[in-house]
């Protein structure tokens, strides 16, 4: 713990800067003392003499050629008084900051560009001179070093292998985020290792061509720079082992995302049958468990993309986090994905959000530890871009209430166009201008009545289908990770998505409607939406009779 004294000196009465900063100083646990605006330097070195800070913040706003004479003075001071093991730091806009460069005796200058990661960063002892020993290449290390600060992520892969690879020097030089995800095209994904198996006229769709481990390093060298960004990569959808040792071997795979039940036959990403795909992606999550590499398992938001109800989308976040625990994870990144369906009220999108996270942090003890994670949905952006940028902005906000440990930033430009470098960092601009807003004080949505009365309402129609799984399938030991269970429960209908209708390896009859917001299931026989309890039953009832029938 330091004593901070702070100032805005000579004529300048903008305080605000140097109020904020002692404001985040204390939140990191030291104490401070703020003298006020237009303090003589006088009186400044004599409150220094008698209260002995360790840090004084010295702030001036006005006119660069004002500031001079009093820095004069005060160096004069600081020489003569011996007061040159003060850490100084010095904060005013860039032309006055561009003097006090000139001065020596300032450890630190801030001129208002930089973003509070960067001024937590500091109260926490970290110089700001970026390199690779002191910008952490761990994902928990990143996040504990910048909480409440989020650790900043986006999404980046072009059809040109040359493109990407520089643009992630951009990027990296930008220092505007922390992690890079590679977005590899669907051939590198499914063909990798069988590349006789490609075809070379969908090279490049979906994202960059990556085809030999040589690409993979060299998009890592181009990330060594400007802040020295984590990366990490989707996981291949065939020959899941070899292409996770790759990605830990080449980049450092910062963590892995793996579906539980996707990336097969359901979504065409693969070839894979469901029951083969849930067994392999167990068995992945367990071979980076054993590797103490963090896990995400993108599930949830794979169902609501497909217009599944809110039930639904709450349950599959609930047993994809208790899969990740089943197989021994030990840090786990939990996705949030807000604004699917589009048309959800942000106050019932909050309201799913909160049940996901009541039910999966449920989980957490000593050996299992969750992360938040949140992003946009990428169907909710509109294709005029200054548009897409409100929405962003807005999704963000949102998002913030309920304080995550990581931000996955979706391109604004998605909707028109793959993001190019200058759509990521202007994107990250965007998302980090609305995250300081908020760091310190919003509204909390979370304590709404009409989001707590529906975050309750799904956690009970979540305990009705959960107990449905486990009284259908009693013979199970553990119906919630059996991968024969969790296949049966798709392929019934139990578990289903409006959108695979016509796949053979699901039931495909679910309904849903938005009602007052939400997305809740529908029967065409009643007529109306129905409850979790009601829905079930019917589908039963359904298969009841079918049996009878045959």
């Amino acid at each position: 713990m330091k004593k901070f004294l702070g100032a805005a000196i000579g004529n300048c009465v903008h305080v605000g800067g140097v109020v904020n900063f002692l404001r985040l100083a204390e939140d990191e646990g030291n104490t401070t003392e703020f003298l006020g605006a237009a303090v003589k330097i006088e009186k400044l070195i004599n409150t220094i003499i008698e209260i002995k800070p360790h840090v004084v913040s010295v702030g001036y706003r006005l006119t660069p050629d004002a500031v001079r004479p009093l820095l004069n003075k005060l160096k004069n001071y600081i020489y003569e008084k011996n007061l040159k093991d003060i850490e100084w730091i010095f904060g005013g806009t860039k032309p006055v900051a561009e003097i006090a460069k000139e001065y020596d005796f300032f450890c630190k200058i801030f001129d208002g560009t930089e973003d509070l990661d960067e001024v937590i960063n500091y109260l926490r002892g970290r110089n700001l001179k970026e390199t690779v020993g002191n910008a952490p290449q761990n994902i928990i290390e990143r996040i504990e070093g910048k909480y409440p600060y989020p650790v900043i992520r986006h999404h980046f892969g072009l059809p040109s292998f040359e493109d990407t690879y520089e643009g992630i020097k951009k990027i990296a030089n930008a220092k505007v985020l922390d992690v890079i995800s590679i977005g590899p095209d669907q051939n590198a994904q499914e063909n990798f290792f069988t590349p006789e198996k490609m075809n070379h006229d969908l090279d490049g769709a979906g994202g960059v061509p990556l085809r030999k481990v040589e690409d993979f390093e060299k998009l890592y060298e181009a990330s060594r720079r400007g802040n020295y960004p984590l990366l990490r990569c989707y996981s291949g959808t065939a020959e899941v082992f070899p292409f996770a040792q790759m990605l830990k071997n080449t980049i450092n795979n910062a963590w892995c995302a793996v579906p539980l039940c996707w990336y097969n036959v359901l979504d065409g990403r693969g070839k894979r049958e469901v029951l083969d795909s849930i067994t392999e992606s167990q068995q992945l999550m367990k071979w980076h468990a054993d590797r103490n590499i963090p896990i995400e398992v993108n599930e949830a938001h794979h169902w609501s993309l497909r217009d599944a109800h809110d039930t639904i989308g709450v349950v599959m976040a609930y047993l994809a986090a208790y899969n990740a625990k089943k197989m021994g994870v030990k840090n786990y990144i939990a996705q949030y994905m807000f604004n699917v369906p589009p048309s959800m009220h942000p106050s019932m999108d909050l309201a799913k959000m909160l049940a996901k996270i009541e039910l999966i942090e449920s989980l957490e003890d000593e050996n299992f530890k969750v992360y938040r994670q949140v992003r946009a949905g990428l169907a909710s952006l509109s294709a005029d871009l200054d548009v897409a940028k409100g929405q962003l902005a807005s999704s963000t906000y949102l998002a913030m209430s309920i304080k995550p440990h990581i931000v996955h930033v979706v391109g604004f430009s998605e909707a028109d166009h793959a993001a190019k470098s200058e759509d990521v960092i202007e994107s990250c601009k965007i998302v980090r201008g609305v995250i300081r807003s908020t760091l310190h004080g919003m509204v909390d949505m979370t304590k709404e009545q009409v989001v707590e009365n529906r975050k309750n309402e799904l956690i009970e129609e979540v305990r009705i289908l959960l107990n449905t799984i486990k009284s259908l399938y009693p013979e199970s030991k553990d119906p919630f990770s059996d991968p024969k269970v969790l296949t049966a429960i798709i392929k019934r209908g139990i578990i289903d998505a409006p959108h695979l209708r016509g796949n053979k390896s699901a039931k495909g009859t679910l309904e849903t409607r938005i009602v007052d917001g939400k997305c809740m299931p529908y029967s065409k026989i009643l007529g109306r939406v129905v409850s979790e309890k009601e829905r079930v039953t019917e589908l039963l009832n359904d298969e009841m009779d079918k049996s009878f029938s045959a």
